[in-house]
């Protein structure tokens, strides 16, 4: 038995034992006097996920946090990779925390939602300054069924683009990619040519990682396929919406990719890297580019300072591509990124409830932000107008106050990523200032072709039910696919296989729903 069917099996058992526990969640939920089932006053348990070193329970920001809402938190960090086998897993259980970071969206999560494990905030979050909607578009695209069942967490709307090391275009005399062909030969050359100057043939274009979402989740693969002309997740075709993996762009992105595995220019781990470790092969000069979104381009720049200070200015960064057909594609995003949602398993009471609120809209407020965005002000960053700049940095405490910043606590922010309420960091060399000042340029042009999802605020019933099985079909195939170890003629069959399962009866109901209004 492979992999992929271990894994359906598990989910499979994992949907049975969702069902059983959200029944006992339901329940727990609807009222009595099991002090068990109560919220504890003082205490907030929260899940969120994790891009590196986890914060330290009792380390100084921790305390800060802890001292400005008033509560004790207990906090489980899930590496990123794991996040959305760890949600299943936990909603699942009978151990929901009072808070967590969740995919408003997943099948396990709507199931849970809807079946009472979840505090439905449609209507409520208004009276809370720094938890109302900021943009109704957003507020919408968030919604589970025309519910509210978390905080979104505000991020740019469109973000994509392509982090390239830019010694390396230089040394090869190179030109930023415009197009996808562009791309491949910059890719091939960074492979073939020797860009790094070892005299060694140990480099490779693109680094990809393992991808923790499913498909239409503004993974690389996503981002290519609407380079090409897909759909975002879903698109019309023929007058009616389809997913984007049924139609030949998406094949023609796939068989491209594929060529650029069996050609070695992505990295040969790229179904395991571990997505925390995405920045490693870039900074240690084995791959030299990666599609994701704009703010990484500075995280490169910043660890390249660390290495060296003299010489540091290595990364460029350019925005979507011309596809084959001549024409750009731009790959948006939604506005936010999963939700904060507020579990019924111990928040039991509109009164506990509202006690949660007060304690994220604290978490949320301007001293909030600070905190999950910025840290410990006085300790390693000090604010110079509407900027933060670090100090103190040789100093391993405070060191590891901007690791918990960075690598935890901002995820616990539903607007301090954008810079609401929070201090920009500014930039303290000409290469990072003008790379800053590249985000908004680029997202501004990119905005006049991005490519929507018009079903992003629809569920059809089916996909809930059916999901934790459907949604793993297109993304192992499609790794599979890219891997060489089954055809196109397969892949199309696991393209079948998902309508086959439940997808019929899912493209019908985004329809009727699509034309019932959402």
């Amino acid at each position: 038995m492979n992999i992929f069917s271990k894994r359906r099996i598990a989910v499979a058992m994992l949907s049975m034992a969702t069902s059983t526990a959200l029944l006992a969640s339901a329940a727990c939920s609807g009222g009595g006097d099991d002090s068990e089932g109560q919220a504890s006053s003082n205490e907030l348990t929260v899940m969120a996920p994790l891009f590196g070193t986890a914060p330290d329970a009792n380390g100084e920001l921790q305390q800060a946090v802890e001292k400005l809402i008033g509560k004790k938190l207990k906090i489980t960090w899930v590496p990123n990779a794991e996040y959305g086998d760890k949600s299943n897993v936990t909603l699942a259980s009978d151990k929901i925390p009072d808070v967590m970071v969740a995919n408003e969206k997943s099948p396990s999560f709507v199931k849970a939602a809807e079946a009472g494990a979840f505090w439905d905030l449609t209507g409520k979050l208004d009276k809370y300054p720094n938890l109302k909607p900021a943009d109704e578009q957003t507020a919408k695209n968030s919604q589970t069924n025309g519910k509210t069942y978390g905080i979104y967490r505000v991020r740019p709307l469109l973000r994509s683009g392509i982090v390239i090391r830019k010694d390396w275009l230089a040394k090869l005399g190179l030109k930023e990619p415009q197009t996808v062909e562009d791309l491949y030969n910059v890719a091939k050359a960074f492979t073939e040519r020797d860009p790094d100057g070892d005299g060694k043939k140990d480099t490779y274009g693109l680094i990809i990682p393992k991808w923790p979402g499913n498909y239409a989740s503004a993974s690389p693969y996503d981002v290519v396929e609407t380079w090409f002309g897909a759909p975002n997740g879903w698109g019309e075709r023929d007058g009616k919406l389809v997913p984007g993996f049924d139609t030949p762009e998406f094949l023609a992105a796939n068989e491209w990719l594929r060529k650029w595995v069996k050609e070695g220019l992505i990295n040969p781990d790229f179904a395991t890297l571990d997505s925390a470790n995405w920045n490693d092969p870039f900074v240690q000069g084995k791959g030299g580019m990666i599609i994701d979104v704009n703010v990484r381009a500075t995280q490169l720049l910043d660890l390249f300072k660390e290495k060296n200070p003299k010489d540091f200015d290595k990364v460029t960064l350019v925005g979507n591509l011309k596809g084959p057909d001549g024409e750009k594609h731009s790959y948006p995003f939604t506005g936010y990124n999963m939700v904060i949602a507020i579990s019924k398993q111990h928040v039991r009471t509109e009164d506990q409830l509202d006690d949660v609120l007060k304690t994220l809209d604290k978490l949320e407020s301007k001293e909030g932000s600070i905190l999950l965005t910025n840290g410990i002000e006085g300790r390693n960053f000090k604010a110079d107008g509407q900027y933060a700049v670090p100090i103190n940095q040789d100093d391993p405490k405070v060191k590891a106050i901007q690791n918990d910043v960075d690598k935890g606590f901002i995820q616990l922010g539903t607007r301090a990523s954008v810079g609401l309420g929070a201090y920009a960091l500014r930039p303290d060399d000409e290469a990072s200032r003008k790379m800053r000042e590249k985000f908004d340029v680029l997202m501004n042009e990119d905005l006049k072709t991005a490519v929507f999802n018009p079903s992003l605020s629809i569920i059809a019933p089916t996909s809930v039910a059916k999901g934790q099985t459907l949604d793993t079909i297109i993304p192992d195939a499609r790794i599979k696919y890219l891997s060489g170890a089954i055809t196109e003629d397969q892949l199309k069959a696991q393209i079948q296989r998902w309508y086959d399962g439940g997808g019929t009866q899912i493209a019908k109901e985004v329809n009727d729903l699509a034309k019932a209004g959402g």
